[in-house]
C-alpha cells in the first residue's frame, strides 16, 4: 500500500497476478519487483497478490469443484480485498497485469468481465493458445469444450461491445512469445479493437528482468 494511505480516499487497486502456484518463485518475484519500482507510491495504487492453490490459468474446471480458479478470483479475492482495504469497487479502477499464463489470465479476465476490471496488461504471454493441455494448462481447463469458453481469439472475434471504445488491451514483448504477440496484434488490428502494444525490448522470461516497470508506468498513464 503507499506509505500515506489517506483515510478518506478508496484508491485504485493493481491486480498483479502469479504465474506460479502458491508462493513458487522459479520465475522470480513479482512481489519483490513492484516494491523496487515503488509502484504503491509513484501511482498511489493498493497492489494485490493473489495466490492459487494449483498452477494458475485463471479457468474453472468443468467438474472439480475444487478447482475454480475464475470464481476463487472474481468471488472470493476481490470482495475480500475490497472488505478489508480501502480500494474503490469501481470497475474502472481495478487493473491487472500479468505475465505468460498469468498474462493470458489477465486478459481473459477483462474480456470475460469486462464490466469488473479495466485494463489488463500482459507481457510475454501465449496469448493465441487455441487448446489445452500446454504449460501445464490441460488440468486446469479440463476439456476443450471449457477450454472454447476461454479462447481469446474466439472471444475477441465476437467483437464485445465494450472493448471498442478505447484501449483496455495492452500487451508488450518479448523472449518466448514474440510471435503470439504479433499474431494478436494483427487480429485486434483486423477486428477493429483497439490496443496498446509495443514490440519490445527482449527480456529474460522473469518477473525480475526489468519489464514491469515499464508495463505498470504503460498501464497507468492516465491514472
Amino acid at each position: 500500500m503507499p506509505d500515506n494511505l489517506k483515510p478518506i480516499r478508496a484508491y485504485p487497486v493493481l491486480y498483479i497476478l502469479p504465474v506460479e502456484a502458491g508462493t513458487g518463485s522459479r520465475w522470480g518475484s513479482s512481489l519483490s519487483e513492484a516494491m523496487k519500482a515503488d509502484v504503491a507510491n509513484k501511482y498511489e495504487i493498493i497492489c494485490v497478490f493473489p495466490t492459487f492453490a494449483d498452477l494458475p490459468w485463471y479457468a474453472d474446471h468443468p467438474t472439480d469443484a475444487r478447482l475454480q480458479q475464475e470464481t476463487y478470483f472474481l468471488k472470493t479475492v476481490i470482495p475480500f480485498v475490497e472488505a478489508h482495504y480501502p480500494v474503490s469497487t469501481k470497475s474502472q479502477d481495478r487493473y491487472l497485469l500479468g505475465f505468460s499464463k498469468s498474462g493470458w489470465g489477465a486478459w481473459s479476465l477483462l474480456v470475460r468481465h469486462p464490466d469488473m476490471f479495466h485494463k489488463a496488461f500482459a507481457w510475454d504471454a501465449p496469448l493465441m493458445l487455441d487448446r489445452p493441455g500446454k504449460y501445464g494448462s490441460g488440468d486446469i481447463f479440463g476439456t476443450e469444450d471449457n477450454f472454447r469458453d476461454y479462447d481469446l481469439s474466439r472471444l475477441l472475434s465476437e467483437k464485445p461491445e465494450e472493448l471498442v471504445s478505447e484501449p483496455r488491451l495492452y500487451h508488450q514483448g518479448y523472449h518466448g512469445f514474440r510471435a503470439q504477440h504479433e499474431k494478436m496484434n494483427a487480429l485486434l488490428e483486423e477486428l477493429g479493437i483497439p490496443s496498446v502494444y509495443r514490440d519490445g525490448p527482449d527480456r529474460e522470461h522473469h518477473w525480475e528482468s526489468g519489464w514491469l516497470a515499464d508495463a505498470v508506468e504503460l498501464l497507468l498513464a492516465d491514472n
